[in-house]
Order: C-alpha cells, then sequence, then structure tokens
C-alpha cells in the first residue's frame, strides 16, 4: 500500500503531530491526498520550544490546521516518578489528549507517525498506541526512516534531514523523578550546544553531573570547544563531562 492509497481509503482525520520528520511527512501526504484533516501538537514541559516552532512552520507549508493542546505532564505522578515504562503512561496521555479533542472536532482517526523502522516489540510506548487504537500509515505502508527522509526532502519539507530527537525526559535515569529544574537546564543545555554547532546531541543528567553525548565525527569538535562550552554550561551544571564513547543516533 503506498501513502496515497491509505488517505484515498481514509480521507479524514487527525494526525498526531510533534514536529518530526516522520509526522511531517504525514502532515504533507493528508494535504495533498486526503481531504479533511487536522493536525495536534500536545505541549508540555517534555517538548523544547524549538520542536513546537519547526511544527507550526511545516503545518504552514503544507496548508494544514494546527491545533496545540497544553498538557500539564506534572499532574500526572506516574508520568514523573519516571519508571521504566514512563513512554507507556506518557503516550497514553499525549494520545488520550488528541483522541478526545479529536472527537470533539469530528474526527474518529488518530494517526501518528511510527515507521517500519520502529521496533514494535514491547516498548511501552508502542503498547499505548495500540490499546488506544491509533494507526501508523508509513509502518503499514513498510516505510523506513531512510525511505521517509527521502521523501521529506522530495516534498520540499525543510525537516528531512532534521536529526530525531526524543523527549527531554529521556534525558533522566529510570527511577529518578522528574523535575522542571531537570528539564529547564537540560533544554538551556542543549540549546546552547546546538548554538555551538553541534547536532544529533544529548546532554544526560548522571546525578549530580550531565554528561554531554556527541557523535564520533563531533568528539574531536567537541574537544576543540571544550573551553566555549565549560563557559557556556558552567552557570546550568556544576559538574558536566564529555562521553568518550561516541553517540549513536537510537533516542
Amino acid at each position: 500500500m503506498q501513502l496515497s492509497d491509505f488517505f484515498e481509503q481514509n480521507p479524514r482525520g487527525a494526525v498526531a503531530y510533534s514536529g518530526g520528520v516522520d509526522s511531517s511527512l504525514l502532515v504533507w501526504a493528508a494535504m495533498k491526498y486526503g481531504r479533511d484533516w487536522r493536525a495536534y501538537y500536545v505541549h508540555s514541559a517534555f517538548q523544547p520550544a524549538f520542536e513546537l516552532e519547526d511544527a507550526k512552520q511545516v503545518a504552514a507549508q503544507c496548508g494544514m490546521p494546527l491545533t496545540v493542546i497544553e498538557a500539564d505532564i506534572f499532574q500526572h505522578p506516574e508520568v514523573i516518578a519516571n519508571p521504566a515504562n514512563r513512554c507507556y503512561y506518557c503516550k497514553h496521555r499525549i494520545f488520550a489528549a488528541i483522541l478526545r479533542q479529536g472527537a470533539s472536532d469530528g474526527y474518529s482517526l488518530v494517526i501518528d507517525g511510527t515507521n517500519a523502522s520502529d521496533d514494535a516489540g514491547d516498548r511501552p510506548g508502542m503498547k499505548a498506541l495500540r490499546e488506544l487504537e491509533v494507526r501508523s500509515p508509513l509502518r503499514e505502508c513498510g516505510l523506513t526512516k531512510g525511505d521517509v527522509r527521502a521523501l521529506c526532502r522530495e516534498a520540499g519539507l525543510f525537516v528531512w534531514n532534521k536529526p530525531s530527537y526524543a523527549c527531554l525526559a529521556t534525558r533522566i535515569p529510570a527511577g529518578t523523578p522528574i523535575t522542571e529544574e531537570a528539564l529547564r537546564k537540560v533544554e538551556q543545555g542543549e540549546d546552547l550546544l546546538a548554538s555551538m554547532g553541534f547536532r544529533d546531541f544529548r546532554i544526560r543528567l548522571r546525578g549530580g553531573a550531565a554528561v554531554i553525548q556527541v557523535t564520533e565525527d563531533q568528539q574531536d569538535d567537541a574537544w576543540a570547544m571544550r573551553h566555549e562550552i565549560r563557559s557556556g554550561l558552567g552557570p546550568i551544571f556544576p559538574l558536566f563531562s564529555l562521553d568518550l564513547t561516541a553517540r549513536k543516533n537510537s533516542d
């Protein structure tokens, strides 16, 4: 099945939109092949500001209406306790909010950007999607991460080469409660590194320290810029280090 087939068979519905590459392709395809679609972005402390701005830009480019749903994730103790299956509880809350708003707007179908390269397995987030009967057209059509990026590039979407980005909560080890201060510091630190030209990196919290993880091709740059990094991150984190093991873009 092609994406065009999916949207011809399902001409209206709601796109769960994160601002990333996968769901951006859905926004584009829904407007090209569908008839009545709306994007829904759930905004919480777990998402950095740039994700919402990217979502707004792509939605505007494609001509899709975008609804931003504000969510106070700190009202959900099962999420901020940060258990190993935190993603299940978080995804359940996010998609339940989209389903409610979508139903209120007249949409019974909700789709997300899971692609054929994503391991369905027993991942907690996937379990939530199955329980809520959210469909994943990219996966149904057999489109891999590489396919999605290629199609986004062909469509002229600026996010086609945007690095994969997991929510800010993934920077905090499972079992460590999530706080607003920790999320704010991570976002501030990652914004600083991005402004210095780094891409596809993470700042992970380990106890009272922040660990910088960059890909292998950026490790020499990180070392060469260590003084600038120290000057920028010093006011944010009392202690930080560079992980000498190259980061792989898995999360």
